[in-house]
């Protein structure tokens, strides 16, 4: 498979597993209703461990732009690739987003709350404030990416990323990290979705958000960057 087709099926993954457990907790009607943030943040944790256990032969399985720019910056991946795997990426999040859609059709229609609607495809934060929302994102994704290359293995396996490893981070740091933002710590899971948000008939859509937008992409890219230069400098010095 290739790199390009690993991420964006990987990506696809990613989000309809879950953006879909979000969506399974927060629309009406559905079987899991109001069942809580330890489902979602455990559902997230399940959809990274499919999607990197179906991207890493392929690709190493990044599936997140953070991720792509730090390994480029600072664990010896090519630029050449960087543009191919962002762009698979956001593809991916654009599908899997569509199938959370298709897969909850009736139960969006039957949720008012568009609030409630907008949560099950991208991150908001619990109290507005643009200055600490950013600084959650960098701190939450500056512990994802550094833990992520500490989990790298060349001769994984699974390729480039552990898959249950990754999954147990992406769990840990919901239940901790999560509650003011969301946990976007991935640029793609976040935009491509709320672009498909502002795409969608839906029938109570509510406002995307855009003026919160740019800080889910900005800041795991600003975590990522740190983390990777905190791993450069101080767990592999030599190579700095």
């Amino acid at each position: 498979m290739s790199p390009f087709l690993a991420e964006m099926l990987g990506t696809m993954f990613l989000i309809v597993l879950g953006n879909g457990v979000v969506a399974n907790v927060v629309l009406n009607k559905t079987k899991g209703n109001n069942s809580g943030w330890i489902v979602i943040t455990f559902g997230w944790g399940m959809a990274v461990f499919a999607g990197v256990f179906v991207a890493s032969h392929g690709s190493g399985a990044h599936l997140n732009p953070a991720v792509t720019i730090a390994f480029a910056l600072f664990n010896d991946f090519a630029w050449a690739s960087v543009p191919a795997y962002l762009a698979a990426q956001m593809l991916g999040a654009v599908m899997g987003q569509v199938l959370v859609f298709l897969a909850y059709k009736d139960h969006y229609d039957a949720t008012s709350d568009t609030g409630a609607v907008l949560g099950s495809f991208c991150t908001s934060p619990a109290i507005p404030n643009p200055p600490l929302n950013l600084l959650t994102e960098i701190v939450a994704t500056f512990v994802f990416v550094l833990g992520v290359l500490f989990i790298a293995k060349p001769d994984s396996s699974l390729g480039a990323l552990d898959a249950l490893p990754v999954a147990f981070m992406v769990l840990a740091i919901g239940l901790s990290l999560g509650g003011p933002t969301g946990y976007a710590i991935n640029p793609a899971r976040d935009l491509g979705p709320r672009i498909v948000h502002a795409l969608l008939p839906l029938k109570h859509k509510g406002s995307s958000q855009w003026n919160y937008g740019w800080i889910p992409v900005a800041g795991p890219i600003l975590g990522g960057l740190l983390a990777g230069l905190v791993f450069k400098v101080l767990v592999q010095p030599g190579a700095a």
